[in-house]
């Protein structure tokens, strides 16, 4: 067991992080060798496994992720766009796989992600599951093979805990349509409308987000024309897909030279 590659998972107490060490802790083909939490966190100091309401596991929360990082062969981060900078930051200099399903970036924190690449592997996706990974390559295709005659309208569903909208799987099925279509997402998104905004720009491609419940994750991009409609949906309804497909990265990444990936090329489709 000890020749199995070790994972820190930062973010430890939240939903994904707590999915996550139980998804590496079952796991067979790598090790739980870390867990990191913000400083002042009351799990700080604490074994993990305990402040999981379970058995000790030798895991100790830390509020040092350099010092986490520096044990491990890879860190999954599902945190927040500030957070995953810094560590990306470190995990360059310890030389780890950085696998990041943290969402809400700005366009200039994604940019700020690219340095940290150049010394080690970074993997970041919007949504980890092979599912939404395979409607995001569906969404491409459709998308070349119909005009701007087609409207295109991404429709996503989240829990009322969620903080940023569109989410960023939304955001990564309208950028695929975008590339299938030959444009800039940038220039040609419409979201939140309100009132009398008009009729929808011509080739534009829409988001509507909503916000309810403990849903885990819905996505629709939906292509309508005049008397037809092209629906491809994806529904989740277990977190722990995720966590399958972050480890599946973290894994995948151990053979790979530094730079950027998603799970497009984690998946090879």
């Amino acid at each position: 067991m000890s020749d199995l590659p070790g994972i820190v998972i930062t973010g430890i107490s939240g939903r994904m992080g707590r999915m996550l060490a139980a998804t590496v802790g079952a796991s067979d083909k790598a090790k739980l060798v870390g867990a990191v939490e913000r400083a002042g966190h009351d799990w700080i100091g604490r074994d993990l496994g305990e402040a999981l309401g379970g058995a000790k596991n030798g895991v100790i929360v830390t509020d040092d992720p350099l010092e986490a990082f520096a044990k491990a062969q890879a860190v999954i981060d599902f945190t927040a766009p500030a957070a995953t900078l810094d560590f990306a930051r470190l995990a360059a200099q310890a030389r780890a796989v950085h696998v990041i399903g943290t969402t809400g970036f700005e366009k200039e924190q994604i940019e700020a992600l690219e340095p940290a690449a150049r010394h080690s592997v970074q993997i970041r996706a919007g949504n980890m599951s092979l599912g939404v990974n395979l409607l995001t390559k569906l969404a491409k295709t459709v998308a070349q093979a119909l005009d701007a005659d087609w409207d295109i309208e991404v429709v996503e569903a989240h829990h009322n805990r969620k903080v940023d909208a569109p989410s960023g799987t939304a955001l990564m099925l309208g950028k695929a349509a975008a590339e299938g279509r030959g444009i800039d997402l940038d220039g040609m998104s419409e979201s939140g409308r309100h009132g009398i905004t008009g009729a929808r720009k011509h080739g534009a491609i829409g988001f509507s987000a909503i916000r309810g419940g403990d849903i885990v994750g819905e996505h629709d991009v939906i292509f309508a024309a005049a008397g037809e409609r092209i629906v491809l949906r994806h529904i989740a309804t277990d977190r722990a897909i995720f966590a399958r497909g972050a480890l599946k990265a973290a894994l995948w990444g151990q053979s790979q030279k530094p730079g950027q990936y998603d799970m497009i090329d984690v998946l090879g489709i």
